[in-house]
């Protein structure tokens, strides 16, 4: 009898530790020392048990570095709740606002952690959770409470939480021409891995750092072989741009790609005026936005050469659409920004076309013809005739631009402007002459605003020191003030300057694929990109954290 009793009483109290710890509820079953675990996977010996018991008990934490003591207060419920606070993202990711408290249940695991949550909190940010391990509550700071991993912090900071502000709102505003919701999700993905991303913005580089090796593929897809159409996300883009700030005019720039081999859509070896020299790669004219503080690329024109567009078997593989003909560099560089102008819902504003022009009669012609202001760099031997009969020249016939300036630097006026390249936008002075001028195949029947037609303006600018114009320009706005279309022409100046330190950075040069559409569509996110950290106000440093 005493030895059935003492049975009963160790059994007492080893079902009663079980209970306590929550891991194992033993109950004697028929008196000889064998107890059943309530879960019902068998049967242990007394001993075994005790066994097994001490050793759970001893078993250390493996993440016990993560995770400190918080409160206390004994906790012996398995189930309880975890709050968890959510960075400071509101629900639209917008700065300023209230941040999200979620709280859910999550469930206890044979050793007192977490298990799988029944919802999942917000979009990134820093974690703080309750959790429980044998009836102690344990504080987990910045991991995932639910699989005990440790997530990144996003840095703190006002720019990274505008960047992903504005990330969210040209999502909204960009994919809404998007049928699909899953298109929409991938164009809001590929728009986040071009900032997250360092180093080349390929594909693969994009995938790894917002989905992994199973975003590759959809997201090459999306690029390269999807169906959606990359004019009305510019066309969005460039509406937007218009509400969020004031451009003051239309910059087209020539945008030469360095490729080393010879199957990516349009590659050649090209002359670039701009450059002086020939390279071998991609040659694109990109259509931005700009004003003294601000410039993003909107639209883009890739020039494909001769032999690209008369070789059948390229455009096949490349899948060139039919509409592509051949074209020179400078007949491309008009009709990218005289297609967004004349098919666009946008304000139509003077066109700063900064890439040289040698037929300077037909290019601004068709811009006259469209309506469009334009201010066209032109080159020291580009033939005009002086229409000022108070000037040398004048009856001369065609003369080059630089010769008709030097004849007459004597009337130049100092103008001050300032230099939207500098980063410190210094102020600067330069001697600025005007002549009216014709181009050499014009008429000259008076147009609308008592100037002839054809009539044009030859603008020419001296910097300090300098015996040789160091720009020369030609212009339709022949009533502009000398000084304010000085000052419209270093607008260039900004899309080169920002081209390089934000462009660049997000990718306007690095897709690596071979197809036609691959590459416009790209090139269009990538411009949505540029947006995002130009909008966000810094042109350093263009990548965002990986916040998720």
């Amino acid at each position: 009898m005493g030895g059935h009793h003492r049975v009963q009483r160790s059994e007492v109290r080893r079902t009663g530790r079980a209970r306590q710890s929550g891991r194992e509820h033993l109950l004697p079953q028929d008196g000889q020392g064998e107890v059943r675990r309530a879960d019902g996977h068998g049967d242990l010996p007394t001993c075994q048990g005790r066994h097994r018991r001490r050793r759970t008990r001893e078993r250390p934490l493996r993440r016990a570095a993560l995770i400190r003591p918080a409160d206390p207060t004994p906790r012996p419920s398995p189930n309880h709740l975890a709050t968890a606070q959510v960075g400071d993202l509101p629900a639209r990711g917008y700065p300023g606002a209230s941040p999200i408290t979620a709280v859910r249940r999550c469930t206890t695991s044979p050793l007192g952690a977490p298990g799988p949550s029944a919802a999942k909190i917000g979009r990134g940010g820093p974690t703080t959770a309750t959790a429980s391990r044998g009836g102690m509550p344990m504080s987990v700071t910045g991991m995932d409470a639910d699989l005990g991993r440790r997530r990144p912090r996003p840095a703190a900071g006002g720019l990274l939480d505008a960047r992903e502000a504005l990330t969210r709102e040209l999502a909204d505003v960009l994919f809404t021409s998007f049928v699909r919701r899953d298109q929409r999700e991938k164009g809001e993905q590929y728009l986040r891995g071009l900032l997250r991303a360092r180093g080349r913005k390929s594909i693969r580089n994009v995938a790894a750092h917002v989905g992994g090796p199973a975003a590759e593929q959809s997201l090459h897809h999306f690029i390269s072989s999807s169906t959606w159409d990359w004019m009305p996300v510019r066309e969005a883009l460039a509406a937007h741009l218009e509400q969020a700030v004031a451009p003051q005019a239309w910059v087209v720039r020539s945008m030469p790609i360095l490729k080393a081999g010879h199957q990516s859509v349009g590659v050649d070896r090209v002359f670039d005026p701009c450059l002086g020299h020939a390279f071998r790669g991609q040659h694109a004219f990109g259509v931005w936005y700009a004003n003294e503080k601000f410039s993003v690329p909107v639209h883009w024109r890739l020039h494909l050469p001769e032999t690209w567009v008369q070789d059948d078997n390229r455009r096949r593989r490349a899948d060139i659409p039919e509409a592509v003909g051949e074209e020179t560099a400078e007949e491309c560089a008009s009709a990218a920004v005289l297609m967004a102008l004349t098919s666009w819902q946008v304000p139509v504003r003077p066109v700063v076309l900064n890439t040289h022009v040698t037929r300077i009669a037909a290019t601004v012609g068709r811009f006259t013809q469209a309506g469009v202001p334009v201010i066209v760099r032109a080159g020291g031997a580009s033939p005009v005739t002086v229409r000022d009969p108070a000037l040398p020249g004048y009856g001369a016939g065609p003369l080059g631009a630089q010769q008709i300036l030097a004849a007459v630097r004597g009337l130049g006026r100092r103008v001050e402007w300032t230099d939207p390249a500098s980063p410190s936008r210094t102020r600067c002075d330069s001697v600025a002459v005007a002549v009216r001028v014709g181009g050499a195949a014009r008429s000259g029947r008076p147009g609308r605003d008592g100037t002839r037609e054809g009539e044009l303006m030859l603008l020419g600018e001296w910097e300090s020191g300098s015996h040789v114009p160091t720009a020369m320009w030609i212009t339709n706005m022949a009533s502009v003030p000398v000084g304010t279309l000085l000052r419209m022409t270093k607008l260039a100046g900004r899309a080169r300057r920002d081209l390089a330190e934000v462009g660049e950075h997000v990718g306007l040069k690095d897709f690596e694929g071979r197809s036609f559409s691959g590459w416009h569509r790209h090139i269009t996110l990538a411009s949505a990109a540029h947006a995002v950290v130009a909008l966000a106000g810094s042109g350093s440093a263009p990548h965002l954290a990986d916040s998720a």
